[in-house]
């Protein structure tokens, strides 16, 4: 006789595991990856302090000014001379020599037509001119400036010029390598003093200066 078989009774279930709990080892990584690191730095810090300690500090500046009579004396500029009477000085195209100043006239001239009367003083001043260009060149006594001690600028008199015995009066050509002798009138307060007369090759150009006392 045959039995039927009977199913085998079920197998008891295992209780779960709980999960294990894997992020309590991160905090022990971390500490002691930042004790490595805090240690490094404790080392390199010291390494660093030593050699601070051991460098010499850097010598100290003297800001202390040096005394005043330590302070070299700067002397000055000493003041330029201007040529006199006899020197050749150039302007351009002509080279001037002052050969006499006269002062103190009243008048000008021979000729009662042509006699000029100072409203204070006549200075005539002589110069001999010359061409040293290779073509020629207009000279004339108004290019000339006087001036007194005072500073103050005087033009020349040009009908007290016409008066005077000049081989250039108003204006003339000088041919080149030519010399001439041109006198310049100015008529000036009677008690200024003429200092310095301002030749110039023409009215435009720079002047040079030639003291007449």
């Amino acid at each position: 006789m045959t039995f039927p078989q009977q199913p085998a009774p079920p197998q008891p279930i295992p209780p779960a595991q709980p999960p294990k709990n894997k992020a309590k080892k991160w905090p022990w990584i971390v500490g002691a990856i930042a004790a490595v690191v805090g240690i490094s730095a404790v080392a390199g810090g010291g390494e660093d302090d030593t050699k601070t300690a051991d460098a010499p500090a850097p010598a100290a500046v003297d800001a202390v000014a040096p005394a005043a009579d330590q302070l070299e004396e700067v002397a000055p500029a000493p003041e330029q001379t201007l040529p006199g009477l006899g020197t050749p000085v150039r302007d351009g195209k002509f080279e001037f020599v002052v050969t006499d100043v006269e002062t103190g006239l009243s008048s000008i001239g021979d000729n009662p037509f042509l006699t000029s009367e100072a409203q204070g003083q006549f200075v005539v001043v002589t110069m001999t001119v010359q061409n040293t260009s290779d073509e020629p060149k207009g000279l004339s006594p108004s290019s000339q400036d006087m001036y007194d001690a005072q500073g103050r600028k005087f033009t020349a008199d040009t009908s007290a010029g016409i008066a005077l015995d000049s081989d250039v009066s108003i204006w003339d050509e000088i041919n080149p390598g030519n010399t001439v002798t041109m006198k310049a009138a100015y008529d000036m307060p009677a008690d200024a003093v003429p200092a310095e007369i301002e030749l110039h090759d023409s009215m435009f150009s720079g002047g040079t200066r030639v003291a007449l006392r």
